[in-house]
């Protein structure tokens, strides 16, 4: 077999996202041949070498894939770290497989959140450079006027630089749908909150031509290859 990258290797393995295997190999969680390697461009050959993570051989043998869409409910956290005293969306899951979120949904956020043990997958709906437009149902605390959408729909200055134009719509007084092609840290609440609007609530309803539908809150679904499609393209 040819060499590939040690992250991405450990993407398809279901190890991790690709960006978590980047965050591992740094740490040191990560040994080839018995060795710690730092280096993110680190190359292996599956066949010969072996890859070692929490000191426990991982299998070169490659996972069937599996994704899995949830509907996060409120207060619970969408990381494969688990942290003492928070609920994790991984308990809300049943699966022998070593899934992980493909992108994050902050605590008090609800909806349409992919887990899946597909490195290649996760890059693909987390990547800002695949622009996946990710739509949300959201409600503020007090009567929107047109200008918002203006402000919004044109791109807003935050700390962290200018976020991409996005596409927003009127739903009431109080609620509207917005769609982003990149995904920030609260990027939507801290979108509204420079013009002075604070988030009640946030659903994530659509990921690229995914729906959630009518999913039940807390609920899970395994999606078919024909669904999973739907995320790709």
């Amino acid at each position: 077999m040819a060499l590939v990258r040690l992250n991405k290797f450990l993407g398809e393995m279901g190890v991790a996202s690709r960006r978590r295997a980047e965050q591992l190999i740094l740490s040191g969680e990560i040994k080839v041949n018995g060795v710690v390697v730092h280096e993110l461009g680190t190359k292996v050959d599956p066949d010969f070498d072996k890859i070692y993570f929490n000191n426990k051989l991982v299998a070169k043998k490659k996972r069937k894939q599996l994704v899995i869409m949830l509907n996060k409910p409120v207060g619970y956290v969408s990381t494969v770290r688990k942290f003492r005293g928070e609920k994790n969306v991984l308990e809300l899951i049943e699966t022998d497989e070593r899934v992980y979120p493909a992108g994050r949904l902050d605590k008090d956020s609800t909806g349409l959140l992919i887990l899946t043990n597909d490195g290649d997958l996760a890059l693909k709906l987390m990547h800002p450079r695949y622009e996946k437009e990710k739509e949300y149902l959201v409600e503020v605390d007090h009567a929107i006027d047109d200008g918002f959408f203006k402000k919004m729909s044109a791109g807003v200055w935050l700390e962290d630089g200018q976020t991409l134009p996005a596409i927003t719509k009127r739903v009431s007084d109080r609620v509207f749908t917005i769609i982003l092609r990149e995904g920030r840290k609260r990027q939507i609440r801290r979108m509204c909150e420079a013009f002075k609007y604070k988030v009640v609530s946030l659903k994530r309803v659509r990921i690229n031509r995914l729906l959630l539908g009518k999913l039940s809150v807390g609920k899970y679904k395994v999606l078919s290859e024909k669904e999973i499609e739907l995320l790709k393209t």
